[in-house]
């Protein structure tokens, strides 16, 4: 039995459940099972694999679909019953065809709409599909077919719209702009092929840095 296995407390079933995280940007993917069989196999491969409860048989995660997680990381809670496991999506993780399984949103009396960094992972995302496909009459393939000099004047020209709308203390011309200004920066970094996790690394730097006092 692996050793790290044996650190785990599978339930009666045998199972424990596991929590996939996209890595690039932090949304939850899915859950699912898994049992010592597919948590070996899963180890072994670099891929997820779980134990369907209704089959009662061993699956890899997009075996038909294609949308294999190729795993980056695993973690174990606090109390060893639960695992989080930060995986690269090669294509959405719900069967649905959304990116998530969790695209259901209820009521519950706070704010309407998505946190922030899971809106921008959405968006990341539709720019993503439009830089592999470029269907015609989209704004984000067009600034993609014009390539890099077109992209980075736009980037420029809604960085001084957000300059001036913060300069008028005008809140709705700057929760636009900004908007404008984070939609442009996503497209550079999809055309220059720079991802969360890049951007993640650097931040995690200079907060080492500033917690040692440099």
């Amino acid at each position: 039995m692996n050793e790290m296995a044996k650190e785990l407390k599978f339930d009666d079933d045998g199972l424990i459940p596991a929590v996939l995280q996209n890595i690039e940007d932090g949304r939850v993917l899915m859950v699912a099972y898994m049992n010592r069989e597919s948590f070996a196999k899963t180890l072994e491969t670099g891929e997820v694999h779980f134990w369907s409860r209704s089959r009662r048989e061993l699956w890899r995660k997009g075996a038909t679909s294609g949308n294999v997680m190729k795993v980056i990381g695993m973690r174990a809670d606090c109390d060893d019953d639960c695992l989080l496991l930060e995986v690269r999506p090669e294509g959405p993780a719900c069967h649905t065809g959304e990116t998530s399984c969790f695209h259901k949103p209820l009521p519950t009396g706070g704010p309407e709409g998505l946190a922030l960094f899971e809106s921008i992972g959405e968006v990341a995302d539709v720019i993503r599909s439009r830089n592999k496909q470029r269907p015609s009459g989209s704004y984000t393939s067009k600034l993609f077919d014009e390539g890099l000099d077109r992209i980075v004047k736009k980037l420029g020209e809604e960085a001084v719209e957000v300059v001036i709308a913060g300069k008028n203390q005008d809140r709705d011309e700057l929760t636009r702009e900004s908007a404008d200004l984070i939609y442009h920066l996503l497209v550079l970094w999809e055309y220059s092929a720079i991802s969360f996790s890049d951007i993640a690394a650097e931040l995690s730097r200079r907060r080492r840095q500033v917690k040692s006092g440099k």
